[in-house]
């Protein structure tokens, strides 16, 4: 399965690519080494001391609207930082289309924040310029992050993994004039409301769905790995402020198992989505989302 109902909401999963990203001691440098279990987290979460995730799409359609959130890493891009994501040429739109969205489809892309896995295709490179791959689309980006990773306003970006990000995937699209700002919270439509989350950037956002019955918590990084459940206080090293990424994880993920909300963050591989449940001061998985496994 691809895409479930929740509510009167459509929910799919697009992917872009997925497997091993680093490994585990390098990505949660804080987390005990004893505390990785393969038994436990593996194929799809670890394997070999390396952490495997998903760059991935969540197609939304709500209200006669069809709404993507997060877009990747992209094609063509120059990412000096990261080998495995340099120049790609990967069939993303081809995975979107499959799904039966064309990029003149889209109506809002919603990039939770500004990390470079997160925006790659607002853009694509056409005649050798970066311009907006879905035209006809409002992009709601977090202002706190535009403007912190403005290099205008950012010393270091050079050599980081977000260098040529903003210049390549970001200005072009406030250029077309397709960028709206919002901060604090935003209200979608009757069913989705984007909220602020900061830590893991000052900006970082989730979007909570409220449809029928039904509750889901879109939660970009929140989390990278399931092993994250059970060790809350660990923040990823890609982590801005580790310690408010820790307080703003454990604070949604109990608001997600208190509603029995669907949890669907940015990367995680196999089935892609949970549901959780409150376990003493941590929360276990109670289970998957019948998503196809990646």
């Amino acid at each position: 399965m691809s895409e479930i109902k929740l509510g009167d909401v459509t929910v799919a999963r697009v992917e872009e690519m997925h497997g091993p990203i680093m490994p585990a001691a390098t990505f949660f440098p804080s987390i005990p080494a004893e505390a990785w279990h393969e038994s436990a987290l593996g194929p799809d979460h670890l394997v070999d001391g390396m952490v495997h995730a998903a760059m991935q799409t969540w197609v939304l359609r709500s209200e006669g609207r069809t709404i993507l959130i997060d877009t990747g890493v992209g094609n063509d891009k120059s990412r000096p930082a990261v080998e495995a994501w340099d120049h790609l040429e990967l069939d993303y739109l081809g995975n979107l289309a499959r799904a039966g969205v064309h990029p003149d489809d889209v109506d809002l892309v919603i990039n939770t924040h500004l990390h470079v896995d997160h925006i790659g295709w607002n853009t694509r490179l056409v005649d050798g310029e970066w311009v907006p791959t879905f035209p006809n689309a409002t992009y709601l980006m977090p202002r706190i992050d535009v403007t912190f990773w403005d290099p205008a306003n950012h010393d270091g970006l050079v050599g980081s993994v977000n260098e040529n990000a903003f210049a390549d995937s970001v200005a072009p699209v406030r250029a077309a004039g397709q960028v709206e700002l919002w901060e604090g919270s935003h209200t979608i439509d009757a069913n989705l409301r984007l909220e602020a989350a900061p830590g893991h950037t000052p900006g970082s956002s989730v979007l909570k769905l409220h449809s029928g019955g039904d509750r889901a918590l879109f939660a970009g990084d929140l989390i990278h790995t399931p092993l994250q459940l059970t060790e809350l206080g660990h923040s990823s090293c890609f982590c801005e402020d580790p310690v408010t990424a820790a307080a703003t994880r454990r604070e949604l993920l109990g608001w997600a198992a208190e509603n029995d909300a669907l949890v669907l963050p940015a990367h995680l591989s196999g089935h892609g989505a949970l549901e959780i449940r409150n376990d003493g001061e941590a929360f276990a998985i109670t289970q998957w989302a019948p998503f196809d496994r990646l």
